[in-house]
This record gives structure tokens, C-alpha cells and sequence, in this order.
């Protein structure tokens, strides 16, 4: 019960995504073919709404809802690791029509078939997971 706060707020992120189109494969269709500014702008708000929140949180030492302190400090970057990454990730995206986190509000709005890209997601995750520690840090 104490956790239903976020179960609401998450169905409700959900619908705002599905009502948004950001969910829609073929505003990402649009995207990647380079149609239509409509997902670069969306993604681009995130990016500021992003960047102006660790801004406030660094400037006002903010805490958590519990009140432990937000450790904001990057991690390493590692250039195969990233770009090898960053081209699986993406060629997912393009080929499932989703980013991973959208991919439950597209199960939500009743696109079943969303059901194979979240299984191999979680394989995914699941690969990565045990395959972790033989690869370079």
C-alpha cells in the first residue's frame, strides 16, 4: 500500500507518454528517417528539464523524499564500452519502435506484440549481467 503513490504516478506517466505520441512508432520512424523535429524537441526538453534539475539539487545541497543525499557524480567513460553500447541500444530502439522504459506504457495502451522487444530486453539485461565482470572496466 505504501508503494501505490508511484504505481499512480506511473500509469500516469504512462498515459502522458501514450497521449503524447513519444511512445508512437511512428513518430520514432519519423525521428530516425529524419521527418520530423517532433521527437528530437521532446528529448531535447528532457535534456533541459535534466540539466536544470542537477543544477538545483547541486546548488541547494537537495536531498532525497527519505532525506539521503543525492550522489550526482558521473561515472567513467569508456570508449568501446560506450559506443559498442550506445549502437546495441540504439539498434533496439530502432527495431522495437521503443525506447526500454516506454515499452511498458506500449503494453499498457494494448500493443501486445511490444511483449517479444521487452523479452529480449531482459535477456539482454540478463547477457549483460553475467557477462559484466569478463568485460574491461
Amino acid at each position: 500500500m505504501a508503494l501505490l503513490k508511484y504505481l499512480i504516478i506511473g500509469i500516469y506517466f504512462g498515459i502522458v507518454l501514450v497521449k503524447g505520441e513519444v511512445v508512437s512508432w511512428y513518430r520514432i520512424q519519423e525521428m530516425f528517417h529524419l521527418q520530423s523535429p517532433y521527437m528530437y524537441l521532446v528529448i531535447g526538453s528532457a535534456v533541459v528539464v535534466g540539466i536544470i534539475t542537477v543544477l538545483l539539487v547541486k546548488t541547494f545541497a537537495l536531498k532525497s523524499f527519505g532525506g539521503e543525499e543525492l550522489n550526482l557524480k558521473g561515472k567513467p567513460f569508456n570508449k568501446i564500452g560506450n559506443t559498442a553500447g550506445g549502437v546495441i541500444f540504439g539498434f533496439g530502439w530502432a527495431l522495437a519502435g521503443a525506447c526500454p522504459g516506454p515499452m511498458y506504457a506500449l503494453i499498457g495502451a494494448g500493443y501486445w506484440s511490444i511483449l517479444i522487444a521487452v523479452f529480449f530486453a531482459l535477456l539482454g539485461a540478463l547477457v549483460y549481467g553475467y557477462l559484466k565482470p569478463m568485460l574491461p572496466h
